[in-house]
Parts: C-alpha cells; sequence; structure tokens
C-alpha cells in the first residue's frame, strides 16, 4: 500500500505512513479547526518533492505567506509556489467547470489534488436549490456526487491521493458533515478536526486499516506537530 506524507512527521505516525495514494481522504471540522493548514502542509511536502499539487481552493483560504513559513527557506520557494496549480472557484458553476479542468492538469506529474472545500459553494447552492423545489435540490445533490466519484476514479484507477475539507453543522444536538452520506460514502478516510478553546484534536473515525484514535497536536510555523498533553 503506497502512502503519501502529510508534511508532519507525528501526523504522518499516527496514519501510519501518512494518506493513501489510492483513495479520498475527507478532513472535516469547524472553523478555525485546522483544515487548510492541514491542506497547505501536505500541498508543500509534495511540491518540495518536484510532484504538481493541483489545489482547488473554493473558500479563499489558501495563503503564499503560509506556504513561506512552511516552507521555512527562501532556496526552494520559486519550486514549491511553481508545483502548485491553484484554481479559485468562487461559485458552484465555476467549481464545475474547475472539475473538468482537472483532467487537463492531470497530464503533468501530479502527487495530489485538493479540494478546499467541496461544499462551501455546494452548500450556498444548495440553499438557492431549495427555494426552487425538490428537482433542483436533486440535480445540486446529484452533481456533488459527480465529483466526488470523479476524485475517487481519479485516485484509484491513477493512484494520485485525493485530500478533501468539508464543513459541519449541528441539527438536533447532533454535529453533522455537510455533505453527509454522500462524502462518507466514497470518502474511505474521515478524519475529524476539533479546536476547543485552543485543544485542537484530530479524531481518526474511518481508515481502512487502523482503529478510531486521537491525536492532539498544535499549528506551528512549519506545519503541524503532536501536543504532549490530552
Amino acid at each position: 500500500m503506497t502512502k503519501i506524507s502529510s508534511g508532519s512527521y507525528d501526523f504522518d505516525t499516527f496514519l501510519h505512513g501518512g494518506y493513501e495514494t489510492d483513495i479520498v481522504a475527507v478532513l472535516y471540522g469547524g472553523p478555525g479547526s485546522g483544515k487548510t493548514n492541514f491542506c497547505s502542509i501536505a500541498a508543500v511536502s509534495q511540491a518540495k518533492k518536484g510532484n504538481k499539487v493541483v489545489f482547488i481552493d473554493s473558500e479563499g483560504g489558501f495563503s503564499s505567506d503560509r506556504v513561506k513559513q512552511i516552507v521555512g527557506e527562501k532556496d526552494g520557494l520559486k519550486e514549491v509556489m511553481e508545483n502548485i496549480l491553484l484554481m479559485k472557484p468562487t461559485n458552484f458553476d465555476e467549481q464545475k467547470k474547475a472539475f473538468i479542468d482537472l483532467g487537463k492538469h492531470l497530464r503533468k506529474e501530479v502527487g495530489l489534488i485538493i479540494v478546499d472545500s467541496i461544499t462551501i459553494l455546494y452548500r450556498l447552492e444548495f440553499a438557492n436549490a431549495r427555494e426552487k423545489g425538490e428537482t433542483e435540490i436533486q440535480k445540486i445533490n446529484s452533481e456533488l456526487v459527480r465529483q466526488i466519484k470523479t476524485l475517487a476514479e481519479i485516485a484509484r484507477k491513477q493512484n494520485i491521493p485525493v485530500l478533501v475539507t468539508t464543513q459541519v453543522y449541528k441539527w438536533e444536538d447532533q454535529q453533522n458533515i455537510v455533505g453527509g452520506d454522500i462524502l462518507k460514502y466514497w470518502a474511505k478516510c474521515l478524519i475529524e478536526l476539533e479546536n476547543d478553546k485552543g485543544k485542537r484534536v484530530a479524531y481518526l473515525r474511518k481508515h481502512r486499516s487502523l482503529p478510531e484514535k486521537s491525536l492532539t497536536f498544535q499549528i506551528i510555523s512549519e506545519g503541524i506537530r503532536k501536543r504532549g498533553w490530552i
């Protein structure tokens, strides 16, 4: 089983080697839980190795300054930035087009695909669809299924790891992920990120070979590292 580094030694140890290359891994959590940081450190790790990274940034969270912090050295920064292929859709239609363009980028040496997040624009479109009726809702859900299915097929057939983020919401005191059963079905790895008053915890909720477990971590300039208390 092939894996790539998450960009963090401690998180690689937590995952027994890093992210698996033939699946979709989903990171989910509330605002400020660290989702974009996990994406950024993984992107830099692959870009440093000379691999192209397709980064679909639908939230506007990608930061070149944060990349500079993670790289930590001026030598090589230019190469890292050149190896990150950034796409910035601002609505769900543009996100559809980004997935069409994705096939063009795969002709290059792509080592990682990141979608941060796959559901923020879907969520906005879904809210509008609710006012138009069930048919429109089904169209929006079908498009999300098509997108995540596309990613799963790329991962499985071309052995390219895929990292996707989504948000959470509460309903009747239960926390749920945006995209619900659609993402849960297609993702083979689910990682919940939590930030409770500065205490950050990553929970492994689903994995093909590892049990559920947790890691208390902190975000530092260079990326992510294990924290010594729970």
